[in-house]
C-alpha cells in the first residue's frame, strides 16, 4: 500500500490526490440526483445544507467578499501560473505531471463544491411541489387578476415609505441592518417551511458594485465560498429582494424563478414595512413584464392604477439603469449566465421571469393573499 501511494504521489501531490479521491463520490452523487428526485431532496435538505452552513461560517467572519477577492486576483494568479509553467518545461515527466494534476485539481475542487452545496438543488422537487401547489400554464385573465391584486397591495404598502425628490424610495437603515432583518425573516420562515434551514448568514456587499452594474448582475451566490453577494449600487428598493434571493440560494433553493418566489415569501415574513414594500414591488415588476407581453392594453390599465410614488420609483429606476443598459460586458455575462443555467436543466436567464407564473398560481389557488 505504501509503495503504491509513493508511486502515485510521484505524479500527483497529496492535496490534489485527496481531491481526486473525492471526485468519483461527488460524480456519483450528481448522477444519482439526476435520476432520483427523492435522493436529490434528501441530500439537498439534510446533507448539502450542512456544507452550505459550514462554508457560510468559514467566510462569514470576513468583512469583505472572499469570492470577489478571488475574482480580482485571477489576473495575478494567471501571471504567476504562466511564470511557474516556463521553468517547469524543463522538468522531468513526473514533475510535469505533478504540475498539470495540481492545476486540474482546482477544476475538480470547484465541481465537488458545486455538487456538495448547490448541485442537487436543481434536481430535487420544486418549491411549488413543496408548498403543495401545482405548476401549470396560466391565462391572461389570471395574470391580470393577480396584477390588480398585487398593485393594490403595493399601493397600500407605499403609504409607509419615504421617497426622495428623484422619486426613489429610501431604505431607512444600513445594509447590515437589512441583513439582520432578513435573517430574522428566514428564521421565522424556517418554522413554517421545513425545507428552509434555520441559518443566519452574513451577506457580502460587493466592493466594486458600480462596475458590476455594467454586467446587469444584482447579486450572486458563490457556492465555492458559501457567500451571498449583493450589488449595492442598484437603487435601494431592489436590495431587500435581491438579498433575500441570494440568501435563498444559500439555503438550497437553486432555480432562479424559485429563488425569486422565495425572496417574495421571505420579504412578506418580515415585520418591516420597507422590506414588505420592496418584496411586493419587485414581484409586481415581473408580473407587469409578463402581462405586457400577454395583453398590452390591460397592462397599461393596471400600471396606471399604481400610486404616483410607485410609478415614479419605476421611472427613477429606468433613468438609473439607462447608463448601464447596452454594453458588451452585459452581453458576455448574460451569455455565460444563460449557459450555466441551461446546463442545470432550467430555462436559462428566462427562468428569472417565470416567477410570474408561480405568483399567479399561488394567488389563484389561495396560497398568496397579497394583503399588506
Amino acid at each position: 500500500m505504501k509503495a503504491a501511494f509513493r508511486r502515485i504521489n510521484k505524479y500527483v501531490p497529496l492535496g490534489p490526490m485527496i481531491i481526486y479521491s473525492i471526485l468519483p463520490i461527488a460524480a456519483l452523487i450528481h448522477v444519482i440526483s439526476v435520476f432520483s428526485q427523492s435522493f436529490a431532496d434528501f441530500f439537498n435538505i439534510y446533507i448539502a445544507s450542512a456544507f452550505r452552513a459550514v462554508m457560510a461560517f468559514l467566510t462569514g467572519w470576513m468583512p469583505f467578499s472572499f469570492a470577489e477577492t478571488i475574482f480580482l486576483s485571477l489576473p495575478v494568479m494567471l501571471i504567476v501560473a504562466v511564470f511557474c509553467i516556463i521553468p517547469n518545461l524543463s522538468l522531468d515527466r513526473a514533475g510535469c505531471w505533478r504540475y498539470v494534476t495540481s492545476l486540474l485539481s482546482v477544476i475538480a475542487f470547484i465541481y465537488i463544491m458545486f455538487v456538495l452545496t448547490l448541485g442537487t438543488g436543481y434536481q430535487g422537487s420544486s418549491v411549488t411541489e413543496k408548498l403543495g401547489l401545482e405548476r401549470r400554464g396560466i391565462t391572461a385573465d389570471e395574470l391580470y387578476e393577480t396584477a390588480v391584486a398585487l398593485t393594490e397591495a403595493v399601493n397600500e404598502e407605499s403609504k409607509n415609505i419615504v421617497f426622495d425628490q428623484e422619486g426613489s424610495s429610501v431604505m431607512p437603515y444600513t445594509v447590515g441592518e437589512l441583513n439582520r432583518k432578513l435573517n430574522d425573516a428566514y428564521i421565522k420562515a424556517s418554522k413554517k417551511y421545513s425545507f428552509i434551514a434555520p441559518l443566519r448568514s452574513h451577506v457580502k456587499s460587493v466592493a466594486l458594485s458600480e462596475p458590476m452594474t455594467y454586467t446587469h448582475i444584482a447579486g450572486v451566490y458563490t457556492f465555492f465560498t458559501g457567500e451571498a453577494n449583493v450589488n449595492i449600487n442598484f437603487p435601494d428598493y431592489t436590495l431587500p429582494y435581491t438579498m433575500a434571493h441570494e440568501m435563498s440560494h444559500q439555503r438550497g433553493i437553486a432555480p432562479e424563478d424559485e429563488a425569486n418566489f422565495m425572496a417574495y415569501l421571505i420579504c412578506m415574513e418580515s415585520d418591516d414595512p420597507y422590506i414588505r414594500y420592496c418584496g411586493s414591488q419587485n414581484l409586481l415588476e415581473y408580473i407587469f413584464s409578463a402581462l405586457s407581453r400577454a395583453d398590452r392594453e390591460r397592462y397599461s390599465e393596471v400600471f396606471y392604477m399604481l400610486d404616483p410614488h410607485v410609478i415614479n420609483e419605476i421611472r427613477a429606476y429606468n433613468d438609473f439603469f439607462e447608463k448601464y443598459e447596452d454594453n458588451v460586458v452585459a452581453d458576455v455575462s448574460g451569455t455565460i449566465n444563460n449557459t450555466y443555467l441551461t446546463l442545470q436543466g432550467t430555462a436559462g436567464t428566462r427562468s428569472y421571469g417565470l416567477v410570474a407564473d408561480l405568483a399567479v398560481i399561488g394567488y389563484v389557488e389561495g396560497f398568496l393573499k397579497f394583503e399588506p
